[in-house]
């Protein structure tokens, strides 16, 4: 692996998926599958972060808590077009 200033500041990371979604996103090599994880993790900590903060301040549930994450869950993936 280059150092951080050789690669832009980001490290490589490895991470292992089913061979289906592998095959499925081999159809769709003009995809930038870097780019679009690196996104989807981004966002994820985003609202991981916004639901620590409220926490800390909230008297939440753990079920109000979950529930508010299968909102977010759900709404990431309307707006990236995996649910209608």
């Amino acid at each position: 692996m280059k150092n951080n200033k050789e690669n832009n500041g980001n490290v490589n990371l490895t991470l292992a998926i089913p061979i289906e979604l592998k095959k499925k996103m081999q159809e769709y090599d003009e995809v930038n599958w870097s780019a679009v994880i690196r996104k989807l993790l981004q966002m994820h900590l985003e609202r991981v972060e916004i639901a620590e903060r409220i926490a800390q301040k909230s008297k939440l549930t753990q079920k109000d808590a979950d529930e508010i994450s299968e909102m977010i869950k759900t709404d990431v993936a309307k707006k990236l077009g995996l649910i209608k």
